[in-house]
């Protein structure tokens, strides 16, 4: 959550800061600015009666020492009382409607962010590595897949319906050995702690991230009275890990990785991705997280992006690394980064990590203070969030890159001791 202060104090270069994320936000912003004046038109009246109540009380006290009558005194002091908790109550319910709208409205863009509409303003930072080249033409995941006899949709579908996936053999021992390989690395080489959290968050938990009350609709919430839902990401209770809690500016950053499966409700058609592994309800996600203090937090995006840049160079994955535009950004996030991966079938790179800069939006929500040298007053904290990486699309990247004229797959170095020294997936017979 923004803080309040922006509009009070700066409502006009917020709000034009906050309408390069695109012009969906000006019913918010003028309800907000409606709400601000009519609070600024209660208050000088509250403050009046306030100063008004409390000599009226003096003025009670005095005439009752001096044995005068007071019954005056004391229905025009009522009087005052019972406006001023009237006008309190209207005040409480501008608060109330400020907030809820507060909760709705996204963060503020960095200053370095490129103002843009879409996809297509983002900006290219660095490229790494080379598309393979192939002799022959490529498959694509989902045919490769199920010739290798590790994917399976069709039986997927009969349990769950779609946007669900099996694997099978080789692909569970894969996305397993994925799994390991990018704990290891970000906590052996990169120096996060590991973390197993829950999988189910309360709505709570989700408000502090920016999740809801905006995002609902993308959530799975558990039936009857709980007020539990199936996690969207680990950055939800990575993030919550400190809810309420007021850190040590020395100890930061604090660095956590979590792997955990997610859930998530993709509603709608993306052309090639309704297809494949690309976009599922439930997919697992290996995450990085980091509290930082407010000076710090852009070194360490640049930091985190490059930990998760490490998977796909340690995979011999080509990938290019994209600064999104306002238009294009998540909800909580003022600076983001976007590490592509190239599918052959495709021809084009494809999102496999968002890294991103919150600064004090989520902590804000959640109440996640650091306390700085010789600050009178704590800070709300700076998180971070990443995938590090997202392990089925890791894989689908795996499987078409490393594809072989034969139809087998070859097992890229890095990950062979995950897999007890497996060099090649080869199709079953019959199907080679």
């Amino acid at each position: 959550m923004l803080d309040p202060a922006l509009f009070r104090d700066d409502f006009e270069a917020t709000r034009e800061r906050l309408l390069t994320r695109g012009p969906g936000l000006e019913p918010a912003l003028a309800a907000l600015a409606e709400l601000d004046q009519a609070r600024r038109q209660i208050l000088p009246r509250v403050e009046s009666l306030k100063f008004e109540r409390n000599q009226a009380g003096e003025a009670v006290a005095k005439a009752k020492r001096a044995g005068e009558d007071v019954t005056v005194l004391l229905e025009a002091s009522r009087s005052k009382a019972d406006e001023i908790k009237a006008l309190d109550a209207e005040l409480e319910g501008i608060e109330r409607q400020r907030k809820d709208i507060l909760l709705r409205i996204p963060n503020l863009p960095h200053a370095s962010v490129p103002v843009g509409k879409s996809a297509e303003d983002n900006v290219v930072v660095r490229t790494h590595g080379t598309p393979p080249v192939f002799d022959f033409t490529p498959k694509a995941h989902w045919d490769l897949g199920v010739a290798l006899g590790i994917v399976d949709f069709e039986r997927a579908a009969r349990m769950s319906g779609a946007r669900f996936v099996v694997l099978l053999g080789a692909g569970a021992r894969m996305e397993r050995a994925l799994i390991q390989f990018m704990l290891d690395m970000h906590t052996r080489e990169h120096g996060y702690t590991e973390v197993l959290p829950p999988f189910l968050v309360s709505g709570a938990a989700l408000t502090g991230t920016g999740n809801l009350p905006k995002f609902e609709q993308d959530l799975f919430k558990i039936a009857g009275d709980w007020d539990l839902f199936l996690i969207p990401t680990a950055e939800v209770p990575l993030t919550n890990l400190h809810r309420e809690e007021t850190l040590d500016g020395n100890t930061m950053p604090l660095k956590y990785t979590a792997y955990t499966p997610c859930f998530r409700s993709e509603a709608g058609s993306y052309g090639a991705d309704v297809r494949g592994l690309i976009r599922q309800h439930q997919f697992d996600k290996v995450e990085l997280v980091k509290f930082t203090r407010p000076d710090q937090s852009f070194d360490e995006l640049e930091s985190l992006t490059a930990n998760a840049e490490k998977i796909l160079q340690a995979l011999g994955l080509a990938y290019r690394t994209v600064l999104l535009c306002t238009g294009d950004m998540g909800f909580a996030s003022a600076k983001t980064y976007d590490i592509e991966v190239w599918l052959p079938s495709q021809q084009t790179y494809r999102e496999i990590s968002s890294c991103s800069n919150c600064e004090a939006f989520q902590a804000r929500r959640a109440e996640i203070r650091v306390r700085l040298d010789g600050a009178k007053k704590a800070a709300y904290a700076h998180t971070l969030n990443g995938s590090g990486l997202a392990v089925g699309r890791t894989l689908i990247a795996i499987v078409e890159n490393y594809q072989q004229a034969d139809g087998s797959v070859i097992v890229p170095e890095a990950l062979r001791p995950y897999l007890g020294g497996l060099e090649r997936i080869v199709p079953p017979a019959g199907r080679r």
